[in-house]
């Protein structure tokens, strides 16, 4: 028998609450909805960290992201931080005889120091396991914001050539910025987006160059959900590994026409449905083709939601009762469980059960757990903080992990084991002031029992004094630990 194709969705900004499938009432999200009915619905699925960069260097590599130092939210012109010699989940499965693809967000750089955009681009996701490649480079609000298909950039005028910087200092003198320019938009930032504008938005970064490759952010989910389509179709025939990583909901939050005003939240609620339908694209294509069956879909999430991300689209002021986070406290950027407790769906028809679990897993654990499903081998250093939790991922068990190392943003980690959770003393502000979201820094140590407050309202170090003390002992200790396999059960 053939090993099953895996197709992983991942979508960007998403909360736990945001989801029909997860108790949301605002938004409809039927495909995804259908997802989870007929798969199995995690409640407590998790990414590594609560911010994007780190989270998807996790899901590809199986490390844990304080392990690389570059690890953090990129700039558009960074350089790749997935060493070409290392090890990748998209590399181990080619090695077992699989074409892969990602489409849509990269967020892990790209080239060396200096990138031309205006030639064959070196150290892409092409040299980290990918066979083919469709991404943007960095995020919607990050230029430069142009599609690049492999090593190239898709559509660029030789004679137009694209410049980039992101240090207001080297700013291309004649080019408009949201900052000296607010006339020019269409969509007024609130903080933080403020230099080059394109398609009437201001982006985080300078740019020139290029007009006839820049993307149009209210077209962006059909060129990325055409692109994924056409590579599924391309490799019915054989095994694939398919990463499709959403822009929605992150920031600028542009639907197309089809969507806007598909919900009473705005522009976030209605990107949210757009996605939905991106969702279902996926679905209806492996189900035309014949190969539903033998494809394990996976849906999640990169961290956890937030609202105001820099641009006055209204979504704080229109959320109404919505609870992005549900029951969860924090969000994106929070070391509170709103930040990396994410929608966690697995389907496959006819071996994966139609529930819901509360097994305990992470998104690094996809590394070994397709691993063991492919009959891989694992090397010492590969994929380090990756644990099989393939029975977990199937149904066949409720048993995930046993503890996890989970970061808000900065690198500031913190440990769940079984149903608490340890969060150190950290320095810096309670509250984000401006995407005012609780980041669970203190200036003492907090414990929390998930099982009896979710809502992590009840600090319980005081009153459990030794096990605080041995969960921060464990979280140093394993934060101390070599690049080898220091997790396994």
């Amino acid at each position: 028998m053939k090993h099953p194709n895996i197709v992983i969705m991942y979508a960007d900004d998403l909360g736990f609450g945001d989801l029909g499938c997860y108790g949301a009432t605002e938004i409809s999200t039927p495909n995804i909805d259908r997802l989870a009915s007929g798969g199995l619905r995690f409640i407590q699925g998790y990414a590594t960290a609560a911010t994007c960069t780190p989270s998807r260097y996790s899901l590809l590599t199986g490390s844990y992201p304080w392990r690389n130092p570059r690890a953090a939210i990129l700039p558009g012109d960074a350089a790749i931080i997935i060493d070409p010699d290392n090890h990748t989940l998209p590399g181990m499965l080619r090695k077992a005889g699989y074409s892969t693809g990602v489409v849509g967000k990269w967020h892990l750089g790209l080239g060396k120091d200096d990138i031309n955009w205006n030639r064959e681009i070196s150290l892409t996701p092409n040299d980290v396991g990918f066979d083919y490649s469709f991404i943007m480079a960095a995020t919607n609000d990050r230029v430069p914001c142009v599609y690049l298909e492999n090593r190239k950039v898709v559509g660029l005028d030789p004679n137009d050539p694209i410049e980039v910087t992101y240090d207001w200092d080297k700013a291309f003198s004649g080019q408009p910025t949201g900052r000296h320019n607010p006339e020019l938009l269409k969509m007024s930032f609130s903080y933080g987006h403020d230099a080059s504008i394109v398609n009437g938005v201001s982006r985080i970064g300078h740019m020139r160059g290029g007009k006839a490759a820049l993307w149009n952010d209210e077209t962006m989910a059909e060129v990325f959900a055409e692109k994924a389509v056409e590579f599924i179709s391309e490799n019915k025939d054989k095994p694939f590994f398919l990463y499709y990583a959403f822009h929605q909901p992150h920031v600028p939050r542009l639907p197309g026409p089809r969507f806007k005003g598909a919900t009473a939240l705005g522009a976030r609620g209605d990107v949210i449905v757009e996605m939905d339908w991106c969702v279902g694209e996926i679905c209806n294509t492996l189900e035309r083709l014949g190969i539903r069956e033998n494809t394990i879909v996976i849906f999640s999430s990169d961290n956890g939601p937030v609202l105001d991300d820099g641009y006055e689209d209204w979504a704080e002021e229109l959320n109404g009762s919505h609870k992005p986070a549900g029951p969860l406290r924090g969000g994106k950027y929070s070391m509170f469980d709103g930040g990396t407790r994410v929608p966690f769906i697995v389907s496959w028809p006819g071996n994966v059960d139609t529930d819901e679990t509360d097994a305990l897993v992470s998104h690094v654990d996809f590394y070994a757990s397709f691993a063991s499903l492919t009959g891989q081998a694992l090397e010492n250093i590969e994929a380090p903080d990756s644990i099989n939790v393939l029975n977990a991922l199937l149904g066949r068990s409720n048993r995930g992990r046993d503890e996890l190392v989970v970061e808000g943003k900065q690198k500031k980690t913190v440990l769940r084991q079984k149903d608490w959770v340890f969060i150190p003393p950290y320095e810096g502000p309670a509250v984000n002031e401006y995407c005012k979201t609780e980041m669970g820094n203190s200036p003492i140590p907090q414990l929390y029992d998930l099982s009896e407050d979710i809502g992590q309202i009840r600090n319980l170090a005081s009153d459990h004094g030794e096990r605080t003390e041995r969960m921060s002992a464990r979280l140093k200790k394993i934060m101390e630990s070599a690049s080898t396999r220091i997790a396994t059960q």
